[in-house]
């Protein structure tokens, strides 16, 4: 079994429940959910609006592969109402947004999947909720602890 990382965030509707849907379907599609970060409160990121989001971190322990992850993560934000993918650091409000973090130590670039994410390091509503639950993860590519880069990030903050 895998273990595989999910940054999920909400700005539209009834943001909490739209959190606890993915991870029930996270938890029927991809597997187990095993861990659950606090919810956090935050505001939009490389982009205006008027909606914080609600972000968390979730690990599942899944049979899939990596891309098999993705593929089913995108078609739960289509099922929640999700209209259009974030393309080229445009982003908008979204009912729902699944990020696949991390799967295992895995590293690997294709056109459609980066692992880990890129951008993961940068974005305090990641790493906070991810440093929650995994705080002695070692990221595959930069050999730091969550915690450790979660700390690190809140230096440049």
């Amino acid at each position: 079994m895998a273990k595989v990382y999910l940054g999920l965030g909400t700005n539209m509707g009834d943001k909490e429940a739209n959190l606890r849907t993915a991870v029930r379907l996270i938890n029927d599609r991809i597997g187990k959910v095993t861990s659950l970060s606090s919810f956090y409160r935050t505001t939009p990121w490389g982009f205006v609006s008027d909606n914080d989001f609600l972000n968390a971190a979730a690990c599942s322990e899944t049979l899939l592969d990596p891309l098999e992850v993705l593929h089913l993560t995108q078609a739960i934000e289509k099922e929640m109402g999700r209209t259009a993918k974030s393309v080229e650091r445009v982003y908008s409000d979204r009912p729902i947004d699944i990020d696949l973090l991390m799967y295992d130590d895995t590293v690997m670039q294709t056109p459609e999947l980066t692992l880990p994410h890129p951008l993961m390091g940068e974005r305090s509503f990641v790493m906070d909720p991810l440093a929650e639950i995994a705080g002695e993860v070692v990221h595959p590519v930069s050999g730091l602890t969550m915690e450790e880069m979660r700390k690190r990030l809140a230096q440049f903050i």
